[in-house]
């Protein structure tokens, strides 16, 4: 079907195509020999061609079965000449219809740009809504019906076209290179604002749609569809009934708005996926900007630095050159212990060679750090028995606190959580640490949590209570608002006695 595209005619076919094409905007069905050579000249074809040569191309067209080959039987020819030249006509085919129809319609796929239109949605909304009204209506229109519900379709579509192409053009804007920085920055910047303009509202936007398909729904699809048939008006054919194949259609143009609003199997709506690819591209798209930004901060980067240095090698003259750019570029020098001498430098001549020369000592600090090692006098030794002192000092105050808020939250027994009484900031503190141990642990089978200090001396069973209960724990710095629990704080492989003897704090 689409042979015609490619050759040495190609242009020439895709002429004549073209002017059938616009022949058949003004229903002209079928054309002469001169009536093609006006519609060439109409679609910009200013070549010269031979009568011969546009034979040819016109019946290679029909060979192709793209154009089909009559005669003029209503026309009255006064000489044989004219007979030649108007009694043989041709019309496109319906493979030449959709041939012409295909490349026009992949030259407004190049041509187009993708968009995000929020307007869109409302016009499906107020299309589904309009539908609602005329389906509870007995005396409303099938003709109305009709040709709402082809406006419903084509926004449908029309959103479904845009969507692709805007994700297609997206995607190639994030994989972009090679272009100018700054206007691929305005770009992106530009293309961030415009999806976040577009995210705002999605939900309650996709969420009305969603509904207006319920509603209609709730007064049967199908009899929408059978007046929207009836509304149609289809012209009788002959073989299958159209109406079948048209009914067909519509179904699946409905399933196709389920899809996107409100599936049928409760599966996630396709809207809610392009609001995961807009928000996913506006990541992308910062991140993006974040290293083109950090690039422009940088004068250059290491690759360029190497590409630049490749460079200067590439054109070195000399090979005396290439050594002292090595040199320059990287700072090699010579061994670090070359400057050592002999312990009685007499003994060997400075013309001696390295291979004959009596080996050096180097020191192990020179090989590690490439400094030599320097003797000096020892530093004074500093007194530590007062930091000593105090640490121990310090330790002992710290462990005494620590023994004090041990013996203060020990429970000997499950108590409430909310007899605990005022409790000073540090013993507070422990506190929240053993709730947060126990709340962190896994219940065993009798819903208790247990749970040791880092230490291990102190451990504690917290039991959750049917009530929902609240507890206000008060201490130097504030209040804490939380749930009641019953905990139970004792030194590990205690057993807890029957009843509490004294309640923390």
């Amino acid at each position: 079907m689409f042979r015609f595209t490619t050759g040495d005619r190609a242009e020439l076919y895709g002429a004549i195509l073209q002017a059938f094409g616009a022949a058949n905007e003004r229903l002209e069905t079928a054309l002469g020999l001169d009536e093609v050579r006006v519609r060439l000249r109409d679609v910009g074809w200013l070549d010269a061609i031979a009568d011969d040569d546009l034979h040819e191309a016109l019946r290679q067209l029909q060979r192709w079965q793209l154009l089909d080959l009559v005669q003029n039987h209503a026309e009255n020819y006064r000489t044989a000449e004219e007979y030649e030249r108007r009694n043989l006509q041709y019309s496109l085919t319906r493979r030449g219809e959709a041939a012409f129809a295909g490349v026009q319609h992949a030259m407004s796929v190049l041509a187009a740009t993708g968009a995000l239109q929020t307007a869109v949605l409302e016009a499906i909304t107020d299309r589904l809504d309009e539908l609602y009204q005329l389906l509870g209506e007995p005396n409303s229109a099938d003709r109305r019906i009709f040709s709402t519900l082809q406006e419903l379709e084509a926004h449908l579509e029309a959103l479904l076209d845009n969507t692709k192409a805007f994700n297609g053009e997206l995607q190639r804007l994030l994989r972009a290179e090679g272009v100018d920085l700054t206007v691929f920055r305005e770009v992106k910047a530009a293309t961030v604002a415009y999806l976040q303009e577009f995210l705002v509202n999605l939900d309650r936007r996709g969420h009305g749609v969603a509904a207006a398909v319920a509603r209609v729904q709730s007064r049967s699809v199908s009899i929408l569809h059978e007046r929207a048939l009836r509304g149609a008006e289809l012209p009788p054919v002959t073989g299958a009934d159209p109406g079948t194949v048209w009914l067909e259609r519509r179904r699946a143009r409905w399933a196709g708005l389920q899809a996107w609003f409100l599936p049928s199997d409760e599966s996630r709506p396709r809207v809610e996926q392009l609001h995961d690819v807009a928000r996913r591209a506006i990541v992308s798209l910062l991140q993006v900007l974040d290293r083109i930004t950090e690039s422009r901060r940088r004068s250059s980067s290491a690759v360029q630095d190497f590409r630049e240095l490749a460079r200067w090698f590439a054109a070195a003259p000399r090979e005396q050159d290439l050594h002292r750019l090595w040199s320059a570029a990287f700072g090699l020098g010579p061994a670090r212990h070359a400057h050592l001498m002999h312990p009685d430098p007499e003994l060997v001549s400075t013309a001696t060679p390295w291979s004959e020369a009596p080996p050096v000592e180097v020191s192990a600090l020179l090989r590690t750090s490439g400094r030599t090692e320097r003797f000096s006098r020892t530093a004074k030794v500093r007194d530590i028995a007062v930091v000593k002192a105090a640490r121990a000092e310090q330790a002992r105050l710290e462990r005494a606190q620590l023994e004090a808020a041990w013996d203060q939250l020990a429970t000997d027994g499950p108590v409430r959580l909310s007899s605990v009484g005022a409790l000073d900031h540090t013993v507070f503190e422990r506190l929240l640490d053993l709730l947060g141990r126990a709340l962190a642990a896994r219940p065993d089978h009798h819903g208790n949590r247990r749970a040791l200090t880092a230490d291990g001396r102190v451990e504690i069973v917290l039991q959750p209570l049917t009530d929902d209960r609240s507890v206000m724990l008060r201490t130097t710095h504030g209040t804490l608002t939380t749930g009641d629990y019953t905990v139970d704080i004792r030194t590990p492989g205690t057993q807890p006695t029957t009843a509490p003897r004294r309640a923390a704090g």
